[in-house]
């Protein structure tokens, strides 16, 4: 994120695409003057969906305030358990790296393998945050990593973001001072969390 004074006017954060290393997008810092804010007639919900036409997504973004998203311990578990086995993991040989080979029963071997998994797991976990009245559609579904405990055996790595996608809002923008400023909506980028993996 960069700040920038286009103009001389309202201070403006740019949001462009993000290393996955810097997300989620920490909170923004808007300027407290109300008169930066957009007016009732700005926020035609009917006019800002035609200017943000195909890029309007009701997965990740909501006009009114949304339900609650997955973001629990628990649902994480939950998540866990019907994720399918990695290719790595069903390709993993439990047996000594020497010696001799170890028999393992199919059954045992499935349930080591769902537990070894149930441990290494990384879920994005969702929440919805509220961008404030300068953006629309004001909420967004916002991911990040698991990070109650370490994901790995011995303990020492743990989930981290290793992708992201970008998804487009509108940001109000403007520009010079007092009567003689001028603002409108602009399109930003803001990056997401979509992938998150068990890591130094």
């Amino acid at each position: 994120l960069g700040l920038l004074r286009p103009g001389g006017g309202q201070p403006f954060l740019r949001l462009r695409p993000s290393p996955s290393d810097n997300l989620p997008v920490k909170d923004i810092v808007e300027h407290p003057d109300p008169e930066y804010d957009p007016k009732e007639h700005d926020l035609d919900e009917r006019t800002l969906r035609k200017k943000l036409g195909s890029h309007f997504d009701p997965g990740f973004m909501a006009v009114a305030v949304p339900g609650p998203a997955n973001a629990s311990g628990a649902e994480a578990a939950a998540g866990r358990a019907r994720a399918a086995l990695p290719a790595e993991l069903r390709r993993l040989d439990l047996g000594p790296p020497q010696g001799p080979r170890l028999r393992v029963g199919k059954k045992a071997r499935r349930k080591v393998l769902q537990w070894l998994w149930a441990y290494t797991y990384c879920p994005v976990l969702y929440t919805w945050k509220d961008l404030g009245v300068r953006f629309w559609p004001r909420y967004i579904k916002e991911g990040n990593c698991f990070a109650e405990k370490s994901c790995s055996l011995p303990e020492g790595m743990f989930c981290k973001p290793v992708k992201s996608v970008t998804k487009t809002f509108l940001r109000w923008h403007c520009q010079g001072w007092s009567s003689q400023k001028y603002c409108t909506w602009i399109p930003v980028q803001y990056p997401l969390i979509s992938e998150c993996k068990c890591s130094c």
